[in-house]
C-alpha cells in the first residue's frame, strides 16, 4: 500500500465505521508518535447496565500501537498485533479517554533488538481513564515486529 494511501486512512480513520458507529474519535500527533482516542457514553455504545460497553473500550485501543510502529519505523518492517488482554477495573462512565504515545528509546529499542533477532515481541500499555482520571480499564498489547 502507498505511503500516501496509507496517510489517507489514518485521517480518516474516525469515519471507519467500527469507530464512526461507536462514537470513537481520534486526534493523530503530528509525528505519528502520540493519538489520543475518546468516546462519549451514547445510547447506540452503552451496555445494559448503562455503562460503556466492554468491547467499544477495547474497540477505541485496537490498532494505535501497531499503526504508531508501522508510521515511525518505516518501510523496512513488519508489524503486527500479536495479542491483546483487558482488565476492567471500573464502570465507564461518561467520556473515556485513552493516551497513547511512543518514544524514541521505544523505537531505538525495537531497532537493537532486530539487530540480533528475527523477530522481537515488545509489550505496550494503554490506560482507559474517565473524566475524572480514574482508570476504566487497563490494555496490554504485544506487537509483534520484525525486519522485512
Amino acid at each position: 500500500m502507498s505511503t500516501t494511501l496509507q496517510r489517507l486512512m489514518l485521517r480518516a480513520i474516525n469515519i471507519w465505521p467500527p469507530f464512526f458507529g461507536a462514537g470513537i474519535r481520534v486526534k493523530w500527533g503530528a509525528d505519528h508518535r502520540s493519538v489520543d482516542v475518546e468516546m462519549k457514553l451514547r445510547f447506540w455504545n452503552r451496555n445494559y447496565v448503562g455503562t460503556h460497553y466492554g468491547g467499544s473500550l477495547y474497540s477505541m485501543t485496537d490498532p494505535f500501537f501497531m499503526l504508531m510502529l508501522m508510521e515511525n519505523l518505516g518501510p523496512g518492517y513488519i508489524v503486527w498485533d500479536k495479542a491483546a488482554s483487558i482488565r476492567f477495573r471500573k464502570p465507564g462512565k461518561g467520556r473515556v479517554k485513552a493516551e497513547f504515545r511512543l518514544t524514541e528509546q521505544q523505537l531505538d529499542d525495537i531497532r537493537t533488538q532486530l539487530a540480533t533477532q528475527e523477530k522481537y515481541e515488545p509489550v505496550f500499555m494503554v490506560e482507559v481513564k474517565d473524566e475524572a482520571g480514574d482508570v476504566v480499564a487497563e490494555v496490554q498489547k504485544v506487537i509483534y515486529v520484525r525486519c522485512k
